[in-house]
């Protein structure tokens, strides 16, 4: 390769002209960029189009606007019903539903991904030859619309829905529907989704709900479904039954106190409190323990193992409750307890435990609920404890406990605690 031989001088020179050329280039293609928009000021403007009208191309846009691109042709699509199926031809079926988007609020990215997907799958179809049916719809949501629109109700009226009634909190619920549902329909309609709009749905409308109770018929007829009493998740601040989905869990490794809705002070958790039963015929006592001392309210059994040597001489004997003088028979249950830990005695309360759910089934014990469903103490606990919130009740029991000589002692515990997403109860 030939080298070639420059001076300093020409050096510097032969830079300074190569920097200048590439000004001038780049002021021409500015010069020329400006030119261009001043030359057409229309570039980004859509001609009107009538509404419903197949869209107006009489304007080439020198680069790409979606906004423009976009414009009116949803319009025209939806009054052209382009994508209404008809049920008098006989072309091959498609049909497909939207999965529902919640009624509480706006379509996320989660839900546009969802719909483009299927979107491009019913295109498919209808340009294949298939009278394809795509339904739309919006879905109701249960608590999670209910909890919304009770902080609603609570905000502009101070009312929570017991005080309006079913029939009012319902109409409170249709007209969230109405304001969000049309937020929602006109994402749907963005994206550009090839949606039969005849055949909106939602999920409390007449037709949806007489077919979920046409559907609980059937199941029932057929012996497929039934009703009996079973532990539920259940929240006192909503007054309802939850879903497994909706609790959250917090592990506490020590006495700690949390703020729970409806209380002033923060309320103790995190403690294991053992206490006596006496025991029928002068035979003593027997010490159980519990994390949750007032639902001892409830208690109707006291379990052992049968191996237990310790309590051999109480199999078929009675203990007695220090507070209604109810009789707990001392059961023997080798499922549930386990007599190397604690005292080797469980304390039953079958209504508000699961685990004691099914030691009070195997063992045919009584049922007794001491709630309210706002988390008060019910008539069933006693006329001195009636009426208390439930953490409320706790302190008194143990005072209570503790004046009757029955109080043991309590120690920290590791707990998993339940909590409810909604409500925070």
């Amino acid at each position: 390769m030939p080298y070639i031989s420059f001076e300093g001088k020409e050096i510097t020179e032969l830079l300074a002209q190569a920097v200048s050329n590439v000004s001038k280039t780049a002021k021409k293609k500015t010069s020329k960029r400006e030119g261009e928009e001043t030359e057409n000021p229309t570039d980004y403007v859509e001609p009107e189009t009538p509404l419903g009208e197949k869209k107006q191309l009489s304007v080439k846009w020198q680069t790409y606007n979606p906004s423009a691109v976009e414009k009116s042709w949803y319009a025209w699509w939806e009054k052209s019903n382009f994508f209404t199926a008809d049920p008098n031809i006989s072309k091959p079926a498609f049909v497909m539903v939207l999965p529902p988007p919640n009624v509480t609020g706006a379509l996320h990215i989660g839900h546009a991904l969802t719909a483009s997907i299927e979107d491009t799958i019913s295109r498919w179809r209808r340009m294949s030859g298939y009278n394809t049916l795509w339904i739309p719809g919006m879905d109701h949501a249960g608590i999670a619309t209910q909890v919304v629109v009770e902080k609603k109700i609570m905000r502009e009226r101070n009312q929570t829905r017991h005080d309006i009634g079913r029939e009012s909190f319902i109409s409170e619920v249709w007209n969230w529907k109405n304001e969000c549902g049309g937020t929602i329909l006109k994402q749907l309609r963005r994206l550009g989704a090839s949606l039969d709009w005849s055949r909106e749905c939602f999920t409390m409308d007449e037709k949806r709900s007489k077919a979920v109770t046409e559907a609980f018929v059937r199941l029932g007829n057929e012996g497929l479904i039934y009703r009996a009493p079973r532990m539920v998740h259940w929240d006192c601040v909503l007054r309802t039954a939850i879903s497994d989905i909706e609790v959250e869990y917090a592990d506490i490794k020590e006495k700690t106190f949390l703020n729970v809705p409806g209380y002033e002070e923060p309320v103790e958790f995190g403690v294991l409190t053992s206490f006596a039963y006496p025991l029928e015929g002068g035979l003593g006592e027997i010490v159980v323990a519990t994390t949750r001392i007032e639902t001892m309210l409830g208690d109707t059994a006291i379990a052992i193992h049968p191996e237990d040597k310790r309590y051999s001489h109480l199999h078929g004997k009675f203990a007695i409750h220090p507070f209604n003088e109810r009789k707990l028979p001392i059961v023997c249950d080798e499922i549930l307890v386990d007599m190397n830990f604690g005292t080797g005695a469980v304390k039953i309360t079958p209504a508000h435990d699961p685990n004691d759910f099914e030691v009070g089934q195997r063992h045919k014990l009584e049922f007794i609920s001491i709630f309210t469903d706002d988390g008060k103490i019910n008539r069933n606990a006693g006329a001195y404890f009636e009426g208390m919130p439930r953490f409320k009740a706790r302190v008194a029991v143990t005072e209570a406990l503790k004046e009757k000589g029955l109080y043991r002692g309590a120690k920290d515990n590791e707990m998993h605690l339940g909590i409810c997403s909604r409500s925070n109860c």
